[in-house]
């Protein structure tokens, strides 16, 4: 697996599982407007969950190597796009401006050579004023 697409829909899948193991209810994956994407759109306890997955992979026995967090690269722009797709998508399907949302990141690193993967997941990420 070289492509960075084909690498980046696997961890997109993962995620999925992670957050249907973890109770959350997937509504909505690749929503893509000209504005901006959102990976994942899930549902937990009547609050919505926006995620953006980054999935970074490596051949060693040692996630620990990767130096940056994915995290940091959510950077001014992306957070932007990000927030602009997501007043879209609560537009778009009608949700009330007074429905509890929060923005998460998931970080999947994959272990190519052995084939497993962890996965992190980062609550409440701030995009701006609290939300």
């Amino acid at each position: 697996m070289n492509n960075s697409a084909d690498i980046g829909k696997l961890g997109e899948d993962i995620a999925v599982k992670f957050l249907n193991n973890k109770g959350f209810h997937v509504k909505t994956r690749n929503y893509r407007k000209i504005f901006g994407e959102l990976d994942i759109v899930a549902e937990k306890r009547g609050k919505v969950h926006f995620v953006e997955v980054k999935t970074l992979s490596y051949e060693t026995g040692d996630s620990s190597a990767y130096k940056n967090k994915p995290e940091d690269s959510v950077h001014y722009r992306k957070r932007e796009r990000l927030k602009r797709a997501i007043q879209g998508y609560l537009r778009e399907y009608s949700i009330s401006h007074e429905t509890d949302w929060q923005f998460d990141i998931i970080a999947v690193y994959l272990n190519t050579k052995e084939k497993t993967a962890k996965v992190r997941f980062l609550r409440g990420f701030v995009l701006e004023n609290g939300r």
